[in-house]
């Protein structure tokens, strides 16, 4: 008889392959980008992160930690970097481990803004923003979370700098070998800070008009795409979440869907949609459809957020999304995609080692037991 312990679930095109830019991807699950705190204090990548992402190389797609442009760039402690020729030789290891298991992988470029901490910053400096506003969020630094600090505007004649920076990281990644590029432009970090006007009160070129506060994300996406081409480049979006103390921008359907338009001139291969609240609600106060945001958008549409196998069945069977990602479950389940075939238990993950530490709560969560046929 049938082992009944084990749930089925109805058939879905969410495991078979899916073409993303030049690639044929295993399947429609992503892996999201995951901060883990697990790097040196230099940036290094890691041999436990070897291990994590080699772990996990069954996604479709493995979206990278958070990997910062620059030193200035940094809000977390042992994040890592990709802006020296030192932090391109130790991710090697990592893409090598996934390309050998047959995955892809590209790294999510990031700048957090004033989102961190001056015991971060090149010696002991203000964090930087669009305007000297403090977030109401916290950094985690060598001792601990602590709260963040006012930053210091931005001087015009910066920005072009900062988007260097992101061109120059894209070509280092590609050098580490990496599939492709996600820019992070989510979560309150610094694009994000630019495109709000809730944090954006400059009267320069890069603030006041939705256009002008647009400028920063799509030059920096240029300055990506002409190191990538963009069938290898995606973008994440956070139109509705208001974490890291940014506040929804006055006319979100507006800003993010003007944004998106822009976005097709490009060519990339994917948008990236934090649905609702970032590690929090779906639906939330002042949100928008975001299908709209899909159907105005040339490429491929992530899904994420607070997605289980249930969630991502239906917005499959609904055509909602191409592709859904997947974080938190992805922390304590490296063999992600084989149990939510399988209809099998997931691990629960541990919270307290979320950030920083070594292999416990790292690459110790065990994998799925094979089940065994009836005739074994």
């Amino acid at each position: 008889m049938p082992d009944k312990s084990v749930m089925t679930t109805p058939p879905s095109d969410l495991f078979q392959p899916v073409r993303l830019g030049p690639y044929h991807l295993a399947n429609r699950i992503v892996m999201a980008p995951l901060t883990r705190s697990r790097a040196g204090v230099d940036g290094l990548a890691t041999p436990l992160m070897v291990e994590y992402y080699g772990q996990r190389a069954s996604a479709g797609l493995i979206i990278a930690e958070g990997t910062n442009i620059s030193p200035q760039g940094r809000g977390y402690a042992f994040t890592p970097g990709i802006n020296n020729d030192a932090q391109v030789k130790a991710w090697r290891p990592v893409t090598e481990a996934v390309h050998s298991r047959g995955g892809r992988i590209f790294p999510q470029l990031w700048h957090v803004g004033r989102v961190s901490h001056p015991s971060l910053q090149p010696d002991g400096a203000l964090p930087v923003a669009p305007s000297a506003i403090r977030p109401e969020a916290t950094s985690y630094t060598m001792a601990g979370f602590e709260p963040c600090v006012t930053p210091r505007a931005l001087a015009t004649s910066e920005i072009p700098g900062i988007i260097e920076q992101y061109r120059r990281a894209a070509a280092n990644a590609l050098a580490a070998g990496f599939d492709g590029i996600e820019i992070h432009a989510a979560n309150g970090y610094l694009i994000e800070q630019f495109l709000r006007d809730s944090t954006n009160k400059r009267t320069d070129a890069y603030g006041g008009s939705r256009e002008n506060r647009a400028r920063l994300l799509l030059e920096v996406i240029e300055a990506v795409v002409s190191v990538c081409g963009g069938d290898r480049v995606g973008i994440r979006l956070s139109p509705v979440s208001p974490v890291n103390g940014a506040a929804l921008d006055s006319d979100p359907a507006g800003t993010y869907g003007y944004v998106v338009e822009r976005l097709n001139a490009f060519g990339l291969a994917y948008i990236h949609i934090i649905e609702g609240a970032t590690q929090g609600p779906r639906e939330v106060s002042g949100g928008f459809d975001l299908q709209i945001l899909r159907r105005s958008f040339n490429g491929l549409y992530i899904a994420n957020n607070g997605y289980d196998l249930e969630l991502a069945l239906e917005a499959r069977r609904h055509n909602l999304a191409d592709l859904v990602a997947f974080g938190r479950l992805y922390i304590s389940n490296p063999d992600l995609v084989e149990r939510l075939r399988a209809g099998a238990p997931l691990n629960i993950p541990d919270r307290a080692t979320f950030f920083g530490g070594g292999a416990a709560g790292y690459t110790d969560y065990p994998f799925m037991t094979p089940i065994k046929s009836d005739a074994a």
